[in-house]
């Protein structure tokens, strides 16, 4: 439906051409535009609810494993069972920092909704065969977890922005609330948050519009081919820029692979646009201060790069 109004818009009303760089660059822009503002106004407003009802030292609790590095795992695979998109999964880390789950675990959360989730898995099985599938899933899990583990080593707590901080609620007494008063509550809450970053959303949006309309198709596999020592560095940093979901990105790896480009650097090229997506990076530069967003940003891409590498020379 959201696709179909923006055809209608910007090539019946408006009048460009299907096809052209313009109409396709405004297309994208629209659908995305709505599409992600759908998602996050839903998400935020769900996950306010369930804030009312499940006590937020519980989940606390469950990711603050008192066995070091169990919260990473946990969080992580709680990502496979939550299929966001990298932006769409912003509101629910941003509900565990609120709640006192430990920094690090959060991350492992927020790098492996996006890039791990049970649609990329059957997607993946059915066009590439179960052993890229699993492979996947398992490198998928390895840097979310490695990832969030370096963080929270990294002890980066003051680089979250104050206002985070100080809407924390993980150790306050929570009075219970009738229905009427959690919609209320979840009303106010989604309008707050997205008052902060509907902004940084539009500015992603336009970027990947841009890139999806005037970077030509081939780009990618004239750049990073099978040939290039430097190919995966380089499938991560043209990935980047780029935004789309697991599922989304799959067609594009497929066409990649039959153009001879290495499994290595397609799976690195996914992981990039799938977990390190501009868009994701603008709404996380409200939410995170620079050095822990470059810090998150160079972990997870230096983890990418290396698994790219590994199974460039396995497979």
């Amino acid at each position: 439906m959201l696709k179909s109004f923006a055809d209608y818009i910007v090539f019946t009303i408006i009048g460009l051409v299907p096809g052209s760089r313009l109409g396709e660059a405004l297309d994208f822009f629209i659908y995305d535009t709505l599409k992600i503002f759908l998602l996050l106004t839903t998400i935020i407003y769900v996950v306010a609810i369930i804030r009312t009802s499940f006590p937020p030292e519980k989940t606390k609790r469950m990711l603050s494993h008192k066995r070091e590095y169990i919260g990473n795992v946990l969080a992580a695979l709680l990502g496979i069972v939550t299929p966001f998109c990298s932006c769409s999964a912003v509101p629910l880390f941003i509900g565990f920092v609120e709640s006192g789950v430990p920094l690090g675990v959060t991350f492992s959360f927020l790098i492996s909704s996006p890039m791990v989730n049970e649609v990329a898995l059957i997607m993946l099985w059915g066009l590439f065969g179960w052993k890229i599938a699993l492979i996947y899933v398992g490198t998928g899990l390895v840097v979310a977890i490695v990832a969030g583990i370096v963080i929270g080593k990294l002890k980066m707590e003051k680089y979250v922005q104050d206002y985070v901080w100080e809407m924390q609620v993980g150790n306050a007494e929570i009075v219970p609330l009738n229905f009427r008063e959690k919609l209320g509550y979840a009303h106010e809450y989604t309008l707050e948050l997205l008052k902060k970053i509907w902004p940084y959303v539009i500015v992603g949006v336009g970027l990947g519009a841009f890139i999806h309309g005037f970077v030509p198709q081939d780009f990618l596999a004239r750049w990073a081919g099978p040939d290039n020592p430097f190919a995966v560095p380089i499938a991560v940093a043209l990935g980047v820029p780029l935004y789309s979901n697991a599922a989304g990105v799959i067609p594009i790896i497929h066409a990649l692979m039959e153009k001879g480009m290495a499994i290595g650097t397609v799976l690195a090229f996914m992981m990039a646009v799938t977990a390190l997506s501009l868009p994701e990076a603008i709404i996380l530069k409200n939410v995170l201060k620079n050095r822990l967003l470059l810090t998150f940003f160079g972990i997870v891409a230096t983890a990418i790069i290396c698994v790219g590498y590994l199974f460039n020379a396995l497979l």
